[in-house]
């Protein structure tokens, strides 16, 4: 029982201590030029200890990384082409379709939306190759 009375004892005199030392003011503390010193000295400290836990990769391991990136990069810039090519070709029949409907030429709108079709099951094809291709380029290298 005697202990515990002395580490409770303890308990309340460290808490007192606690509340004593926040309660300093600025002049305890010292002066703003100190205490900034004092804040930049701390960072420097903490910077170096955390620069020195830091863990580089090897040349390889960078350089198949960056061969990886690059590769699903250059593969989605073929397919972002790809789409965009396709869509504007879209539009531009579409565009001829509807001057042709408006001028009431049946005819032409049912060419024209079979050419939409067909350009769009040939940039479908075109993607899906390019994607293919770069992804057993990717894979397989």
């Amino acid at each position: 029982m005697a202990k515990k009375e002395i580490s409770e004892a303890a308990e309340k005199v460290a808490k007192a201590e606690k509340e004593h030392k926040s309660k300093k003011t600025d002049n305890e503390k010292g002066s703003i030029f100190a205490r900034i010193g004092n804040g930049i000295s701390k960072f420097v400290k903490d910077f170096r200890s955390e620069i020195r836990k830091i863990v580089w990769p090897e040349r390889r391991t960078v350089l198949k990384s960056t061969g990886v990136v690059l590769s699903v990069v250059a593969v989605l810039g073929v397919i972002i082409f790809g789409i965009d090519t396709g869509l504007t070709e879209v539009v531009k029949l579409l565009s001829t379709a509807a001057k042709d409907f408006a001028a009431n030429r049946a005819t032409t709108v049912a060419q024209t939306t079979a050419a939409v079709t067909t350009t769009i099951a040939n940039t479908t094809k075109a993607i899906t190759t390019a994607v293919t291709t770069a992804v057993s380029t990717t894979v397989g290298g």
